[in-house]
């Protein structure tokens, strides 16, 4: 992963993470085959989970997706072809409205929600007789590392690893990278464009759930969480959810094998820890920050 460069065409952090997200072959051959299923959480609501294989016995991969993301995402895809490869079967849990139909609860879905994360790995370990591992994607990377951190020693119970690429694990830091220049213009719009329908269209289920006035002057995630997230999701405000959300200050707390991989020129500031963030306690756990030719996943 260190010898990885980048086409020396491409260039810079931006281009490296908007040109694979556009033109980027996704797979050899013919493209991942889906089934869908849906789930009902205790809650009442629904999450719809993309099935690719069906030997119950192979090593099966979840992947959690990022912010906006889905099984049609350009690196789920990628992901998909290389089980397919491999031989393993794979899984794609989508957050909750994020299958392209509105969930049903008066919540939606945020980068903490460890809980969430835990539950569905709880039924794909009783949906699977096999080994489990499970990778995260930007939003699902970090929402990963802290059901890994809560689950502590029985974590391993349900997975054999877990890894996270181009993972926000301080909230606060990516979230007020994602919000400045060039980031602000293309990123934080290209977010919103999705996200701020999907609030309104919450808001049209449960008139006054939130204030609509204060969502629709949000120019950044700073301010849509705060309008939106935080409020939905039982926290005080942005920074609240950003701080009690991010995996960074919790990382020696996981207890399986875990692997943390960002890009050093990551737009969204996203480059690893530091060392002495390092989780510690199983074999074979890393952070590695690919040098300056390595692309970020997160452009969902």
């Amino acid at each position: 992963m260190h010898s990885y460069q980048a086409p020396v065409w491409l260039i810079g952090g931006n281009a490296q993470t908007i040109w694979p997200a556009l033109f980027a072959k996704r797979y050899k051959g013919a493209p991942p085959n889906f089934r869908r299923e849906r789930w009902t959480t205790p809650d009442g609501d629904f999450i719809d989970v993309d099935w690719q294989g069906d030997d119950a016995d192979a090593t099966l991969l979840v992947l959690f997706h990022g912010l906006e993301g889905s099984s049609s995402s350009h690196y789920a895809q990628a992901f998909g072809d290389r089980a397919r490869v491999n031989g393993w079967r794979f899984a794609v849990p989508h957050f909750r409205g994020c299958s392209g139909e509105l969930n049903l609860a008066p919540r939606a879905y945020h980068s903490g929600d460890f809980e969430e994360v835990g539950w569905m790995l709880s039924r794909f370990r009783e949906h699977h007789r096999g080994p489990i591992v499970a990778l995260g994607v930007s939003l699902g990377g970090n929402a990963l590392l802290r059901w890994a951190e809560e689950a502590g020693d029985s974590a391993a119970q349900t997975l054999r690893a877990v890894a996270a690429v181009s993972s926000p694990v301080d909230l606060g830091a990516s979230g007020h990278a994602i919000s400045r220049g060039f980031n602000r213009i293309v990123y934080t719009r290209m977010f919103l464009r999705t996200m701020v329908p999907k609030a309104l269209a919450k808001l049209e289920q449960y008139p006054g759930l939130f204030d609509r006035d204060k969502l629709l002057s949000a120019r950044d995630l700073y301010d849509f969480d705060n309008a939106f997230t935080a409020p939905l999701h039982d926290f005080r405000d942005t920074d609240d959810y950003w701080t009690r959300g991010s995996a960074k200050p919790h990382l020696r707390r996981i207890r399986i094998p875990a692997l943390l991989l960002n890009a050093r020129n990551d737009p969204f500031g996203q480059a690893a820890p530091a060392a002495d963030s390092h989780p510690g306690a199983a074999a074979e756990r890393a952070q590695r920050p690919l040098r300056s030719g390595g692309e970020s996943a997160a452009a969902a």
